[in-house]
């Protein structure tokens, strides 16, 4: 018999602790073996990427149907949910050789203590030849751990789960979801409009499921308040979600442009013709960057510009493909999938510069007609703003220069009241000591009620989201601060030794 720890091949995996199975995406069993190699070398990056990105000490490796990650402890599961090409992964509680007799004795072995007093069942997948079947599982093992127990396949109170593969056996109890989706990079390169709001995100994210590596254009109309709230929404998808690359989000002011159309086109149409100029402006930027498409978060019906005639009005201005992924959604899947994203509480703040319309705007319009008022306005601002364009890199970008040094702390000051906003599953997985948890929009509807006194240290799990809070207690006259780097940082806190200088405000 062979245990667990005795069957690692990987002489510098993380001592003492954890080995994972990951299982793929159903999708990346469809595809001719050159393109499926090419899938998961792809994904191998990203989950590598990912684990760095994180700060956790695991090893990964790869194989033809699964993945295994040998890692110091269950951090690394955080990064691996949110990469897609991962179905779901199980933490092993062991592994064997794929020999019945040694299954049953290392099951048992395993898990006669967990099922006992229970009610348990025994749930075994099979690949490859062998001497015996699922079945032959299910009854011996199942024998083994009844003394003391009680089989139930209905509603068990544990399930043992025994995967064979080839030569091995793998014994786990649970089962963590991935995103699914595709390896992100696979399906080549697109250009994602981004206004902050729900949608946006949202349908940049679905891209991003389908394997395209994005980056993204803001076309503002809010000066640098708006541009900072929309980094923010953009650094999410960025730092949690694009493991692998590294996206840039282009900046073009447009207020220029909306004052252009203001004076030379028609009231009704000034929504049509803003949507043609962005996806002018677009096309052009996706272009000097190699871009195959535009992704935008258009919904059908959602808004003026975006009935079906509207949509057909705008689309003849970009030169590339557009795609929505978003096109039948209703607004509450949508407001679901932003909350499993993570940009719900952040695009919830932020306005609507889009509605340039002060009453009744068209909504059946035509390509000729719309194409009729963009040429009465010109090209000259929208030149100046493509030609004027900042660049951000997403995942290289600093909170602090994002909002202020000012809102920022990397150390707990002493008598701090530490108040930790993530949800509560994630609180009770870890927080640092003598942390309260608050909801984050509950926080910053009745912060008023705290005491004046007391010095605030407010944190989340990317560090990003509670610098606002901070900002708004700080100018209603708290002393509040948002700690750099977020909880994973404050982790890495506990265990580091003090730093004798200012390196580690550095990210």
């Amino acid at each position: 018999m062979t245990a667990r720890h005795e069957s690692r091949n990987s002489s510098d995996a993380p001592t003492g602790a954890v080995r994972a199975l990951v299982r793929l995406s159903g999708e990346l069993s469809t595809k001719a073996r050159r393109t499926r190699s090419r899938f998961q070398k792809q994904l191998a990056v990203n989950l590598r990427d990912g684990f760095a990105a994180a700060g956790v000490e695991a090893k990964l490796r790869p194989d033809w149907s699964r993945f295994y990650v040998d890692a110091a402890d269950r951090d690394f599961l955080e990064p691996l949910g949110r990469t897609f090409g991962v179905s779901s992964c199980s933490i092993l509680a062991g592994e064997c050789e794929a020999e019945l007799d040694t299954i049953v004795e290392v099951g048992r072995t395993l898990f006669a203590d967990s099922v006992r007093g229970r009610r348990y069942a025994v749930r075994a997948r099979r690949s490859g030849s062998h001497g015996f079947s699922s079945s032959d599982i299910h009854q011996r093992l199942g024998a083994a751990l009844n003394p003391g127990a009680t089989v139930d396949l209905d509603e068990p109170d544990v399930t043992v789960f025994v995967e064979v593969r080839d030569g091995r056996a793998f014994f786990h109890e649970d089962r963590v979801r991935g995103p699914s989706g595709l390896p992100l990079g696979v399906q080549g390169r697109a250009l994602a409009l981004m206004s902050g709001g729900f949608d946006s995100p949202v349908a940049a994210w679905m891209a991003l499921r389908r394997g395209i590596r994005l980056d993204y254009v803001f076309c503002n109309l809010g000066g640098r308040a708006y541009e900072r709230m929309v980094v923010e929404v953009a650094k999410v998808l960025a730092d949690r979600w694009s493991y692998g690359t590294r996206p840039r989000l282009h900046v073009l002011d447009f207020g220029p442009v909306v004052d252009a159309m203001r004076a030379r086109a028609k009231p009704a149409y000034l929504q049509v013709v803003l949507k043609r100029m962005m996806y002018r402006a677009a096309a052009r930027v996706a272009e000097g960057i190699g871009s195959e498409a535009l992704v935008t978060g258009e919904s059908v019906g959602q808004v003026s510009s975006q009935t079906l005639s509207n949509l057909r009005a705008i689309e003849g201005a970009s030169s590339l493909p557009v795609l929505r992924p978003l096109l039948g959604f209703h607004k509450e899947e949508i407001l679901e999938r932003a909350r499993l994203i993570g940009t719900h509480e952040l695009s919830a703040r932020v306005r609507e510069y889009c509605d340039i319309v002060p009453q009744r705007p068209v909504t059946a319009s035509t390509p000729e007609a719309a194409e009729a008022q963009e040429a009465a306005v010109g090209v000259e601002e929208l030149d100046a703003a493509v030609a004027g364009a900042a660049t951000h890199n997403l995942r290289g970008l600093r909170p602090e220069s994002m909002v202020g040094a000012s809102l920022y702390v990397s150390e707990v000051p002493a008598g701090a009241a530490i108040i930790d906003t993530r949800p509560r599953e994630a609180f009770e997985s870890w927080h640092w000591p003598g942390a309260a948890r608050r909801d984050l929009a509950g926080l910053e509807r009745d912060f008023r009620d705290l005491d004046r006194s007391a010095t605030y240290v407010l944190c989340c799990a990317e560090g990003i989201r509670t610098a606002y809070l901070a900002e708004l207690m700080q100018r209603a006259g708290y002393e509040a601060y948002s700690f750099l780097g977020g909880t994973p940082r404050m982790r890495r806190l506990l265990r580091e030794p003090p730093a004798e200088s200012s390196d580690r405000d550095a990210l």
